[in-house]
């Protein structure tokens, strides 16, 4: 799998809870239709555990076959689409392609 990793914080305006149904509900529908996209798994963040980690209020991972799908779906008309859901929200967000390597299941 090759994974884009969002990191993100709710503007000052909201709650971290408004931010994080937003995120699940609004936002979603206008993700799924990422083409090519195989899954999305999202993490609420309820506590960091350390200063320098403070500010964050949650993880998405949508996850591709590969590289190539990843860059096809970050061209698409979709993908323009959920970057203007996002609009002027004013929150922040650090935003990552890579490939994924299991290194442990139970």
């Amino acid at each position: 799998m090759f994974n884009l990793a969002l990191l993100a914080a709710r503007p000052s305006d909201w709650t971290h809870e408004q931010f994080i149904t937003w995120w699940r509900g609004e936002h979603a529908e206008v993700t799924y239709p990422l083409p090519g996209l195989r899954a999305w798994r999202h993490t609420a963040v309820s506590s960091a555990l350390e200063p320098r980690s403070e500010g964050w209020d949650g993880l998405s991972v949508l996850s591709f076959d590969d590289e190539a799908a990843a860059r096809a779906a970050l061209a698409s008309e979709e993908w323009q689409a959920a970057i203007k859901h996002v609009g002027s929200m004013r929150g922040k967000r650090i935003a990552l392609l890579g490939d994924e390597r299991e290194m442990f299941r139970a």
